[in-house]
């Protein structure tokens, strides 16, 4: 790994845990045994250190919202798996991070809303078209009003996620448990009965994890 994505990865995960604000470019070095020098040869200060992290992040999620749609078998599939990468991306975060964002970096998060509407969005959408042609999502549907709801959904883990007991509940959590109200609300009879096979499926797996020999 080259010097600089070593610095980013070590970066993203101190964030994730204490949130933008509380860390330094001091305590990156001390957390990543290089010098503060080394730091600044890479990059201009915290800021631009932040806005490469986030741009990352916005290219990786794209990839792998594309990949829930090439792996899934369904709408209902794809929502499910999405769910798990959710589960993974939300689960060490700190509920303080997207709200440093938003107050001490600008560009980051003013990038970051932009991809939220256009990408998010637009999967959003067109995981909804791929529902109602599939006979899976209820037919009379509004795309446009049911999209823009989901949005606003995800708006509240990034805003306003004080709304919930972050003491009690990651935003993983959270996040998991209003996507399930979310997808039973959007399906038929026959999505719901999706929703249980993949739900069964899951606890399978938790109850029997795959042995890595």
């Amino acid at each position: 790994m080259e010097i600089k994505d070593y610095i980013i990865d070590g970066a993203d995960k101190l964030f994730c845990q204490y949130g933008f604000k509380s860390v330094t470019m001091d305590d990156i070095a001390k957390n990543l045994g290089v010098s503060k020098k080394t730091i600044y040869q890479n990059f201009k200060d915290k800021n631009e250190l932040i806005n490469i992290l986030i741009r990352d992040r916005i290219v990786n999620q794209d990839l792998q919202m594309n990949k829930c749609v090439v792996e899934s078998e369904n709408a209902v599939q794809e929502v499910f798996i999405g769910m798990q990468d959710m589960d993974f991306f939300l689960a060490t975060m700190n509920p303080m991070l997207f709200y440093d964002l938003q107050k001490y970096h600008q560009e980051a998060w003013l990038n970051f809303i932009a991809f939220k509407e256009k990408e998010i969005g637009k999967t959003v959408a067109q995981n909804l078209q791929r529902g109602i042609a599939e006979g899976l999502y209820r037919q009379e549907l509004n795309v446009e009003i049911v999209t823009r709801m989901r949005l606003n959904q995800i708006d509240t883990i990034f805003t306003q996620n004080n709304l919930y007991d972050t003491t009690k509940y990651s935003l993983a959590n959270i996040m998991v448990e209003i996507t399930r109200h979310f997808l039973f609300g959007i399906c038929n009879n026959e999505g719901l009965k999706l929703i249980h096979k993949y739900d069964q499926e899951l606890k399978e797996q938790e109850n029997h994890p795959k042995n890595n020999n």
